[in-house]
């Protein structure tokens, strides 16, 4: 049985975690949480504190991506799922066209496609491990998709798309891409994800940089009078977050983590550093699966492989699963395939705060029980 092969201990990683998110947590973000135990945790989120502390968020990712100037860092409580609904009911004035190759970017689509006071969107897919492109289409004023499809460990560039519609926006899920991914914001309106992947907090908070155009259209579909549940009010978000603060009580620990760990980003370089430490990572992991006989990467284009989720098959004459069982009773979790994907596959994690050197040790794990299962 897989689950009862020993690995030595030499070959393990110091850190075990490779799960897709909720992601490993540094332990320096411990350290900040126990430090905010009497002076944040326990308090008022409409006092002082708290909202300073939100308002280092919102700089700090300001900072971290380099914003231009006019973007605002938006933000609200229910994760990228409630941002598909707030999108749908309060940035999309009529028409949205998506890119659906893997999961996340179906689901959006689904949100905007069937909503009833919006017209039927245009949805252009890919079979999974693939990706299309946006086509500009008069009528459409959103165009939207996922940076960094987390099912299947494609990776999508971030373009203004040429020939849109004048006033149509980009609308990015960056929810596992966010501050692992290179991006140039300004080829975006609105660049939003949640902060458990590369920002190793929990998830339950919606992030969003906005450009002046994005503002400018909530604030006017806001006025048409369309019905909006308070709770996914954009326009409510917004004014809120201009405040430092959310329309509904936030998870504290959430933001002290999400705040520590953007500090300590900009403190090692910033996005650059950033990017080229997961760069360094996945490449391990590509380059350990491309020299394997038994291994492969799932995605075949090198150029759409994401450098932050790494999905690696396997033939016929290897249980992937079995893998997962045995380095999971070993301390090294979460490598399991994307559930609905159905693959003899590992799913490998490599954001920011995962150790290269632990990427490297996983791939000796996958090898040590190779060939002992």
């Amino acid at each position: 049985m897989s689950e009862h092969l020993t690995i030595p201990e030499n070959l393990l990683p110091a850190d075990g975690r490779f799960g897709a998110g909720p992601s490993k947590v540094r332990r320096g973000q411990l350290d900040a949480l126990l430090a905010a135990g009497t002076s944040i945790l326990g308090t008022s989120h409409r006092q002082a504190p708290v909202k300073n502390l939100v308002k280092s968020v919102q700089e700090g990712l300001l900072d971290l991506f380099k914003a231009p100037e006019g973007y605002q860092v938006v933000m609200g409580v229910g994760g990228s799922t409630a941002f598909w609904d707030t999108a749908s009911f309060g940035l999309v004035e009529n028409k949205a066209q998506h890119l659906s190759f893997g999961e996340f970017g179906s689901k959006f689509a689904k949100a905007t496609n069937t909503a009833p006071f919006l017209a039927d969107s245009s949805i252009i897919t890919a079979e999974p491990g693939t990706r299309p492109d946006p086509v500009a289409e008069e009528g459409v004023d959103v165009y939207a998709w996922p940076q960094n499809e987390t099912s299947t460990g494609v990776a999508a560039p971030v373009k203004r798309v040429a020939g849109a519609d004048e006033g149509s926006l980009v609308v990015v899920d960056a929810t596992s891409a966010a501050g692992g991914l290179d991006v140039d914001v300004s080829e975006t309106d609105v660049y939003y994800f949640a902060p458990q992947k590369n920002f190793a907090s929990d998830g339950g908070l919606w992030l969003a940089l906005f450009s002046p155009a994005a503002l400018e259209r909530a604030e006017r579909v806001a006025s048409t009078g369309r019905w909006v549940p308070d709770f996914l009010n954009l326009k409510t978000a917004i004014d809120n977050s201009a405040k430092n603060q959310t329309y509904n009580t936030p998870s504290l620990s959430t933001l002290v983590t999400l705040d520590d760990q953007v500090k300590w980003m900009l403190s090692n370089g910033g996005l650059d550093w950033a990017t080229a430490r997961t760069a360094d990572s996945a490449s391990r992991i590509y380059g350990w699966a491309e020299a394997s006989s038994v291994a492969t990467p799932y995605v075949v284009n090198a150029q759409d492989r994401s450098n932050v989720i790494a999905t690696i098959d396997f033939d016929e004459s290897v249980d992937a699963a079995a893998i997962s069982k045995a380095l999971r009773a070993n301390g090294v979790v979460d490598t399991e395939p994307y559930r609905k994907l159905g693959r003899n596959q590992l799913r490998v994690a490599t954001f920011v705060a995962i150790e290269p050197d632990d990427v490297t040790a996983l791939t000796n794990c996958i090898d040590y029980v190779l060939e002992n299962l």
